[in-house]
């Protein structure tokens, strides 16, 4: 009885890390999108010429330091980072959850799976 209770937990747990990651990601960017509105709203679109995102929003020390800076874009891409972090967050708390429960199969695989993870956040999708 005890061990399903201490599933319980940990499945109510995981969902509030998920529901809170979700909520937090998308509170940021809305603030981002909102101060980018501020900045940008009368600002004619130019479609001639494509710009990409700047240097300075291409690495996670970049992103923190504009957003730190209250650059809109930077903020917008901040909550973006979170959304993303948020389902890794969730892989490494289920492997301090089952190494406390010495299921070192489960901590095996999931440990797979956060390798794939962490392979694929950092390839660039090649």
């Amino acid at each position: 009885m005890e061990s399903q209770r201490d599933s319980e937990q940990l499945d109510q747990l995981i969902g509030n890390l998920l529901l809170i990651g979700v909520i937090v990601s998308g509170a940021v960017a809305a603030i981002g999108g909102a101060f980018y509105l501020v900045d940008y709203a009368f600002t004619p679109a130019d479609y001639h010429v494509f710009h990409g995102e700047p240097a300075a929003l291409k690495s996670v020390g970049g992103i923190v330091s504009a957003a730190l800076s209250m650059n809109s874009q930077g903020i917008i891409q901040l909550g973006l980072l979170l959304l993303i972090a948020t389902p890794v967050a969730r892989v490494v708390l289920s492997i301090v959850a089952f190494a406390l429960q010495r299921d070192l199969l489960y901590v095996g695989i999931t440990l797979i799976v956060l390798a794939v993870l962490a392979f694929s956040l950092l390839s660039g999708g090649v």
